[in-house]
This record gives C-alpha cells, sequence and structure tokens, in this order.
C-alpha cells in the first residue's frame, strides 16, 4: 500500500500512460488476429501474472475469494469481460472519434455515480477539473475543431460504446467497494483470471486461436507489452488508487489517456505535434490536478 499521498498521485500517472500505449499496440495487433481473442490473450496472461504475484506476496486467500465470490465475479463481468468485449465490437462499427468520446464519458459518469449513491464528496474544484479536463479531451480528440462534435451521429457501435461506459463506471464502483474487504492485488487478480475465461468463451468462433503461433515477433511482443503493461501494472496501480483516492479522483487520470497516446506516437511513431495538441495536454493536466488537489485539501 502507498501511504504517502503525493506519492499515490504520481503513481497514478502511470496508468494513463500504459493505457495510451495500447493504442497504437492494439491497432497493430488487430491487424493480425481478431479483437476477442487479443482481449482473451492480454487478459489471460495479465491474470497469470497478476495471480503469480498475489501468491509471492501471500495475499492469495481462499477464504476471503469464497466470501466475496459474487461482487469479484461482477468485477469480471462488468470490467474485463464486458467492458472489453463491448469496447472492441463497438469500434468494428463506429469511428476513431467516437471511441475517444468513451473516454471523456467515464470519469464523469464515475463521479457521479460516486457521488449519488456511494456518499463521495464533491466540490468546487472537481467540478472545474473534470471540466477543465474534458475540454482539454475534446480539444486533443478533435483536433481543436469542436465542430466535429456536431457532425456526430449515433449508430450501433456508438451504442455499445455507451454500454461500455456503464459497465466500466460499475466496475469502478464495485471496485471501491469490494476493496474494503478484498485488497486491490487479490481482487484484480481473480477478475481477470474470470474475465479472460469468458473472454476465452467468447472468441472461439472467431477461430483466431489457431492464427496465434504464426504472428509475427512484434505482435508477439506488442501482445506482451499489453498483458504486462497496459494490464498487469496499469489496472493495479488504478485500484490502489481508486482504494486510496475515490473512484471518481482515480478515473479522472483516464483523461490523461489520449494525451499519453499522442505523446507516445510523438516519440515513438515520429507524427508531428501541433498547438492544439499542446493546448489540449495543458487544459488536461490542470484539470487532474485540481480534480486531485480537492482530495488534498478535504474536498473543500
Amino acid at each position: 500500500m502507498v501511504k504517502n499521498r503525493a506519492g499515490i498521485y504520481l503513481l497514478m500517472l502511470l496508468a494513463p500512460l500504459f493505457w495510451g500505449g495500447a493504442f497504437g499496440s492494439t491497432k497493430h495487433v488487430l491487424a493480425e488476429l481478431p479483437p476477442l481473442t487479443v482481449a482473451a490473450v492480454r487478459f489471460l496472461l495479465a491474470g497469470l501474472l497478476m495471480s503469480g504475484w498475489a501468491c509471492w506476496r501471500g495475499e492469495w486467500q481462499w477464504r476471503t475469494i469464497r466470501e466475496s465470490w459474487f461482487v469479484l465475479l461482477m468485477l469480471a463481468v462488468f470490467g474485463i469481460f464486458g467492458y472489453n468485449a463491448l469496447f472492441n465490437i463497438g469500434m468494428q462499427y463506429t469511428s476513431a472519434i467516437n471511441g475517444a468520446l468513451v473516454i471523456v464519458i467515464n470519469p464523469v459518469t464515475t463521479s457521479l455515480v460516486a457521488v449519488l449513491f456511494f456518499g463521495e464528496r464533491w466540490s468546487w474544484r472537481q467540478g472545474i477539473g473534470a471540466a477543465l479536463s474534458m475540454s482539454g479531451v475534446l480539444v486533443v480528440i478533435t483536433r481543436g475543431d469542436l465542430a466535429v462534435l456536431r457532425a456526430l451521429s449515433l449508430n450501433q457501435g456508438d451504442l455499445l460504446l455507451l454500454g461500455a461506459v456503464l459497465l466500466w463506471t460499475t466496475y469502478a464502483i464495485l471496485s471501491k467497494l469490494v476493496m474494503r474487504k478484498v485488497s486491490p492485488l487479490l481482487s484484480t487478480a481473480v477478475s481477470m483470471l474470470i474475465g479472460a475465461l469468458l473472454l476465452l468463451v467468447a472468441s472461439l468462433p472467431e477461430q483466431g486461436w489457431s492464427r496465434l503461433p504464426g504472428v509475427s515477433l512484434q505482435v508477439m511482443l506488442e501482445l506482451v507489452y499489453l498483458a504486462v503493461g497496459a494490464t498487469f501494472i496499469a489496472f493495479l496501480i488504478f485500484n490502489i488508487g481508486v482504494r486510496e483516492i475515490g473512484a471518481s479522483k482515480a478515473s479522472a487520470y483516464i483523461n490523461l489517456m489520449p494525451v499519453s497516446a499522442v505523446l507516445i506516437a510523438v516519440l515513438f511513431y515520429g507524427e508531428p505535434v501541433t498547438l492544439v495538441h499542446g493546448v489540449g495536454m495543458i487544459c488536461v493536466m490542470s484539470g487532474v490536478l485540481l480534480t486531485t488537489r480537492a482530495a488534498a485539501t478535504g474536498g473543500k
């Protein structure tokens, strides 16, 4: 457990960094493997790693799992299986801009549910921070042309993505509840293993597993990155954040995901960065700082 609050906020920055790097990796992997197969491989490897880590640290407790089995099952169904299935399938029918908007909606819905139904405090800092970070994300994903938003229209993919938002919100809130009794490491390990098994079964009709041995070395390395960095490390950090600073504050860091994705694209893929990107990043960073500052000052 991280004791220092400043250390928690710095640690939380790693989660969107890893998740942001997953965009480019996933895009390349999907060129050789179908979406549910990719998700199943990713979470099966990550679940095994997380379970091994839990055993090594002495946190794998069968009694705790039996006592909280239903909530752990719900974490797997909503946050691992449901969210990733709806998101990956939905992206096949909608645009990249619509998909990126999911990232904007997630922290807002999580904060509202946490405040309305679970007693988390709300402050003017959180409100301004949420609005500022959302504005920054919108600037980044629309490249400064907010007129793009008026051209959006809902299709079946968008509806699936909205369903994914609701599932992630449920996952974040359930994580807060279950970690009152179960450690972040154990809850994440169990939910990942169960979710991976559900994804594995769902992926069988894709017939992608027979293609797995023949993938390129780059795709194999990217699968390892998705499992270790973007899943094993990032999910553990996120769950620690939910327990230590609350679901709404932890979810605010999701807004940094597209910003980190832009930075990684510039550093590793040579994509140009513009003034619009800079403005958006400043807005997002300022919004996250305001949101977390509210936690440090007791929500005032």
